[in-house]
């Protein structure tokens, strides 16, 4: 690498995954980086966990913001981002992904005149409602690196105006981390002994998008529809349930009887229980990229996603919140054949990020 310095900001840890390959390209290349965690996510110790078993190095600085609303967060990171990058000077700076941390870091970066790339860039659902939406827009138009995961972002983002020259197709950094990973998940995982389960005879829940578990009638419905799933199919309906919607089941005196709740788990188990799943249901965009790349049937508990790829390959489908759509939608998939092309690259997204930045640097 050229003698610069980068700055990594990350704080949630689906943005640890996908930042993994490019921290360890990084490594490999001996850069000069350093990584700034705002600690958006709850528990900076459960991340911790991430980095060692990832085997990435520890951030360098941890800003501990914590859960707040969507205005303390931002504003929170965007000071702590500020004077770090005002004492590390970099000279650019590296994001991914669609939360707060993603737009706090751009907006700093961008105040004090830093380059910023950003990786998983060009995603739209087209719904306005969702925080992600807003951060992804407008992070992608202070950016000065564009890696678009997939030929259909880098279209969207030309049809925003962003200059080609600033764009680049990369493929994800999920396929790289699910392939470096998946070995290492069936050598230490242990979720399958653990909640007794037996590979092809379960499926597994993730929920926790502010649209639905924030929305009463909303996460009801979804619930009921998941019991549902459990008595017709026979089938255990695994749920490794987010804090905060653990916390809005209480608030909201929400019991599904079916489920088994499950407590959040580390990268490499969770890994291991999705890729031994009959099929996921999922909120999540990360989620519906990795069970695509696994081969595993997918049903997504929202009205859009940013990911049309997975359904455009046949992987995926949209199914909401009503319990017979859900039903239905689960029905369909598993009757669906699970011999659709990954459209996210071949593993090698974290090389060609840097190798880019290198060049363009």
């Amino acid at each position: 690498m050229p003698p610069v310095k980068i700055t990594i900001i990350l704080g949630t840890r689906p943005e640890i995954i996908k930042l993994a390959p490019v921290i360890r390209e990084l490594s490999r290349k001996r850069a000069d980086f350093i990584i700034l965690h705002t600690g958006q996510h709850y528990s900076y110790q459960l991340d911790k966990v991430f980095f060692e078993q990832l085997e990435l190095p520890q951030p360098k600085y941890n800003l501990d913001v914590g859960s707040g609303s969507h205005a303390e967060e931002t504003g929170k990171m965007l000071i702590g981002i500020e004077k770090i990058l005002l004492k590390e000077r970099p000279d650019v700076i590296l994001v991914e992904g669609d939360t707060n941390s993603v737009l706090a870091g751009a907006l700093a970066a961008a105040k004090l005149s830093i380059k910023m790339g950003h990786i998983e860039a060009g995603l739209r659902s087209y719904d306005r409602r969702m925080p992600e939406e807003i951060n992804r827009v407008l992070t992608d138009h202070l950016c000065d690196y564009l890696y678009a995961p997939t030929p259909k972002a880098k279209e969207i983002l030309l049809g925003e105006g962003i200059p080609q020259k600033k764009i680049f197709v990369t493929g994800n950094t999920i396929v790289d981390a699910v392939y470096q990973n998946l070995e290492l998940a069936r050598e230490k995982g242990s979720t399958l002994a653990t909640l007794n389960l037996k590979p092809k005879e379960y499926f597994v829940v993730t929920l926790h998008r502010q649209e639905n578990v924030d929305n009463r009638v909303r996460f009801a419905s979804i619930l009921e529809g998941l019991d549902k799933l459990a008595t017709e199919f026979r089938t255990p309906v695994i749920y490794p349930i987010h804090p905060r919607s653990r916390k809005m089941m209480a608030k909201f005196n929400l019991y599904p009887g079916r489920l088994v709740l499950a407590e959040p788990m580390d990268f490499l188990n969770f890994l291991l229980l999705e890729s031994n799943a009959r099929l996921v249901l999922t909120d999540s965009g990360g989620v519906q990229e990795e069970s695509c790349i696994l081969g595993i049937p997918c049903v997504t508990l929202r009205d859009n996603t940013e990911r049309p790829e997975t359904i455009e390959a046949g992987a995926n489908i949209l199914a909401g919140a009503s319990p017979d759509k859900i039903l239905e939608h689960t029905g369909l998939m598993l009757n669906r054949e699970n011999n659709w092309d990954n459209p996210f690259g071949d593993g090698k997204a974290g090389r060609r990020i840097v190798d880019i930045l290198e060049e363009e640097l």
